[in-house]
């Protein structure tokens, strides 16, 4: 039998098993039915091991479970990145590092080559002059080394500590601290206060999606590709199943969600000539591919058809267009003058009109009107009427109208209708 290993080669494979953990925590060993046994208890192992702190355990009639528990306002740093931090090496991999961070320590600036003898001549081991040069200009990339060419000789020298940065700057290590709170780049801040001994003890965040970070390595090198306006080619697995499909587009840009913290990425169908969305977390794979050379025109259609949207969807189930939406509201306007300007606010465009004394009415027309729905539900109490040419958004309304009502007055509750509703009142 192998030996288990905390150290992984691959994120991509550690970022499946982390969210399947976090978001399927209430699943017993037996329920992973795509792992086998030792595959689930060697990822169990990982993440215990990861996430200490924040993994319980829960026993229920089908069996134990494990799951975690993180409470984003109450942390410090993102405890996700230390999934980043468990990369693998090599035995020689480990050794050249300290040994070359040792030599120049002594030895101020060197060669490539003169490095490669001095670990000889220092420590008693051999590499290969081309081995130690990559990895010194590795680590010139990376800002651990300095690299300055004299003639035809390359230096390399060992940059100052950061410790020394952060007294010139007094400032900086509260910037790191609020930043590391924060994606994409919360891991490089994050990196640099452990290396520096630095704890976060004064920022919170309420609503932080640390999830996030799982997705970064995919954001990334879509960032990249829009940046450099490519195209790329998607492996995208379901979120309803675990069905993969092989996706091309153009990607345009990346929008999250404030309610759920979900981020979509915008991406231009060039076979199909329209746009789609594609949730961050379904893709497994980029492959970045060539320049898209009319890159800037369905950016800026995008930008054009993205004042109709009002989430991610440029699309609906009839085809239209557009879809119309109507709200008749009842709003008191010397207590609630905040309702009216969150129509306001919030309408995306939206008008929003006065149509008699505490009576507003807002209309808008939308791709998709159904992603309307969460925000319709938060003014319930004040919809007078509700009209649109959206069958699907009445039927939702109508139904989750008829599920409250059950709920407050029971499940045999009659709910009248408005001609009912008059003949009462008589």
């Amino acid at each position: 039998m192998s030996e288990f290993k905390e150290l992984i080669k691959s994120f991509s494979k550690s970022r499946e098993y982390v969210r399947d953990f976090f978001v399927y925590g209430f699943k017993t060993r037996d329920e992973f039915g795509g792992w086998s046994g030792r595959t689930y208890d060697n990822e169990r192992r990982r993440l215990e091991s990861w996430l200490w702190g924040y993994v319980r355990q829960d026993y229920t009639a089908n069996g134990k479970n494990i799951y975690l528990s993180i409470d984003s306002n109450l942390l410090d740093t993102n405890p996700l990145y230390r999934v980043w931090k468990a990369k693998s090496f090599t035995d020689n991999d480990i050794m050249l590092h300290f040994y070359i961070l040792d030599y120049l320590q002594k030895y101020a600036e060197q060669t490539a080559d003169a490095i490669t003898d001095g670990i000889l001549a220092e420590y008693d081991v051999m590499f290969e002059p081309q081995t130690v040069r990559r990895k010194c200009n590795q680590y010139a990339r990376d800002g651990m080394l300095s690299k300055e060419k004299y003639g035809k000789e390359v230096l390399y020298r060992l940059n100052p500590p950061f410790r020394k940065t952060l007294s010139a700057h007094p400032g900086l290590a509260n910037a790191l601290a609020f930043y590391q709170l924060f994606s994409p780049l919360g891991i490089v801040g994050n990196t640099i206060m452990d290396n520096a001994s630095l704890k976060n003890k004064l920022f919170r965040v309420k609503h932080s999606f640390f999830v996030h970070t799982l997705e970064d390595e995919i954001l990334l090198d879509l960032l990249c590709a829009i940046h450099e306006e490519k195209s790329v080619l998607l492996n995208v697995k379901s979120t309803k199943s675990d069905i993969f499909q092989k996706t091309e587009g153009v990607p345009l840009k990346i929008f999250i969600s404030t309610r759920t913290g979900r981020r979509f990425l915008y991406l231009y169908l060039p076979n199909a000539k329209r746009f789609t969305s594609i949730r961050l977390d379904a893709v497994k794979q980029v492959a970045i591919k060539e320049p898209y050379l009319d890159y800037q025109t369905v950016k800026e259609h995008l930008e054009k058809n993205k004042a109709s949207a009002w989430g991610v969807s440029f699309q609906n189930s009839n085809r239209r267009h557009l879809e119309h939406v109507k709200l008749t509201l009842r709003i008191n306007e010397h207590f609630e003058a905040y309702i009216i300007t969150r129509l306001e606010r919030e309408g995306k465009g939206g008008v929003v009109r006065r149509i008699a004394p505490d009576t507003y009415c807002y209309e808008t027309d939308v791709f998709d009107a159904n992603e309307m729905l969460p925000w319709i539900r938060s003014f319930l109490g004040r919809i007078i009427a509700i009209e649109t040419d959206c069958p699907k958004l009445n039927q939702l309304f109508e139904r989750d109208f008829a599920a409250m009502y059950r709920m407050y007055f029971g499940e045999n509750a009659q709910i009248f209708d408005e001609d009912d509703t008059e003949d009462s009142n008589e």
